[in-house]
């Protein structure tokens, strides 16, 4: 089986997807996970959870986790259970070399411009241009009838769900997906996930059918949980929730040109119930600071996150698309190097405060 386990491309400073040097027998340190969703954008994530589990002073309580982030969780927590950290680094490895061995036989493939351009999308692709026009002509219904989706036999090659069912499971997993008739968020626990889980929370609306589940269609989660931060509160014991962000929040111009409001619409959609647990979250902790409520069931919530927005803000909404092995690995590297960087600056900080300006990030 062919992996990404250590995959072509460079970046500015190679040196940063070296884990640290002796580090011995140290206190580990509990920390939950928010994975955002984001197509081909995910290979950004699994760099940063294949960093983090390479550092054993970590330990991963729960995962929360939408679309791509979901199956991210779901190759992580696998991997931990069946056999701990390089299990689950084996796991993820294997599960994006399988996405990008279906990719490569996609006919979604960059343009001779596209490579040209250095911005991994697929704007000037005819098949992409012709694919788009599809979508917004036709459903899933009818020009996918038979409901073929690559990705869903990528994850049962990769993932035993009747393990990850199991109460036993070393890593809590919570996974988002939007319910089509009501409307309201739906959170997929432990017992319940199951690759139809998986796949209803990484269900884009104009590519794939609804996922049907005991009755109840699903939409991609990250309409209404871009990811869902409530359970970690409400179902974990650690105060930390580290978030990994995918989707630009700040983007230092407007957009101009008709691709690019797409893009930042797309952006702003998929970040906007992620903005607005993060308001309530700064409220609760003012209330706390206040000594307006108090008592053990009101626990300070610490919020950090590892992002690349400045190369991210450089990727159109095209490229979540592109699956090509190369976009992928440079993608997996930025992820390591980003989680590097965190670690050594953050850290120390885990258990005590915040790492992140919540008012000037989110409000």
């Amino acid at each position: 089986m062919r992996t990404l386990a250590n995959p072509p491309g460079s970046v500015a400073d190679p040196s940063c997807l070296a884990p640290p040097v002796g580090l011995g027998a140290v206190a580990t340190k509990a920390i939950n996970l928010a994975l955002q969703g984001g197509g081909a954008h995910g290979a950004l994530g699994w760099g940063i959870l294949d960093r983090l589990l390479e550092d054993e002073r970590i330990s991963i309580e729960g995962i929360t986790a939408t679309s791509a982030g979901a199956m991210n969780a779901a190759c992580l927590a696998y991997g931990m259970a069946i056999g701990g950290r390089e299990a689950a680094r084996r796991v993820l490895s294997e599960f994006w070399g399988r996405v990008a061995d279906a990719a490569a036989l996609s006919p979604l493939q960059p343009s001779w411009f596209d490579r040209f351009s250095h911005n991994w999308g697929l704007e000037w692709s005819p098949a992409f241009l012709g694919f788009d026009m599809i979508t917004r002509l036709f459903s899933p219904y009818e020009f996918n009838p038979l409901d073929f989706n690559p990705l869903r036999d990528a994850l049962l090659a990769s993932v035993d769900f009747e393990i990850l069912q199991q109460p036993t499971a070393p890593v809590r997993l919570f996974l988002s997906a939007t319910n089509v008739r009501t409307g309201k968020i739906k959170i997929f626990q432990q017992a319940e996930i199951c690759a139809k889980a998986v796949m209803a929370s990484a269900c884009l609306p104009f590519l794939f059918q609804a996922v049907e589940i005991d009755g109840e269609y699903y939409w991609d989660g990250g309409y209404m949980g871009n990811p869902a931060i409530f359970p970690l509160i409400y179902h974990c014991e650690s105060r930390d929730i580290v978030i990994l962000h995918l989707n630009p929040i700040h983007r230092p111009e407007p957009p101009r040109t008709a691709r690019e409001i797409l893009n930042r619409v797309n952006e702003i959609s998929f970040n906007s119930s992620l903005m607005r647990e993060m308001r309530a979250i700064h409220f609760v902790t003012e209330l706390i600071d206040a000594g307006k409520i108090a008592g053990p069931a009101m626990k300070r919530i610490l919020i950090h996150s590892i992002a690349a927005d400045d190369i991210m803000i450089k990727l159109g909404a095209s490229s979540k698309l592109n699956a090509d092995r190369a976009f992928l690995a440079w993608l997996r590297e930025h992820g390591r190097c980003r989680a590097t960087e965190w670690l050594a600056e953050n850290f120390d900080h885990l258990g005590e405060r915040s790492t992140v300006d919540i008012r000037g990030c989110y409000l």
